[in-house]
């Protein structure tokens, strides 16, 4: 058995039509992938993607779910820490915001390229 890759008929194959993720950016965007990747965690994104302007208090987001305060603080943090949303205090309360950004390089890497003529 030989340890050579099967040389593949260039006719058959689809050019790349736009730079695929380095490792580094990969790593980077499997950790975003994994905070959505739980249901909670998801739905507390899309709760706040769906306020009005895009951002809720931590108090709006709390009576949405059976999980004490301190568990819906985990995941909010887990989101922040990957990036998806950003948090600010005011007085009391914290309000959160999705950041689009990182929305968009989700987003840009699950669609496919356009393909030129």
């Amino acid at each position: 058995m030989s340890n050579q890759l099967p040389v593949v008929d260039a006719e058959c194959c689809s050019p790349l039509v736009r730079e695929p993720l380095s490792e580094p950016q990969a790593a980077e965007l499997a950790r975003v992938f994994k905070a959505v990747g739980d249901p909670v965690r998801l739905r507390l994104l899309s709760l706040i993607a769906s306020r009005d302007g895009g951002e809720a208090c931590v108090c709006d987001l709390t009576g949405a779910f059976e999980l004490t305060g301190p568990t819906i603080s985990h995941h909010l943090k887990v989101l922040r820490g990957s990036g998806l949303i950003t948090g600010e205090r005011r007085g009391t309360w914290i309000y959160y915001r999705v950041r689009p950004e990182t929305l968009a390089r989700l987003s840009a890497v699950l669609t496919p390229a356009a393909v030129t003529a």
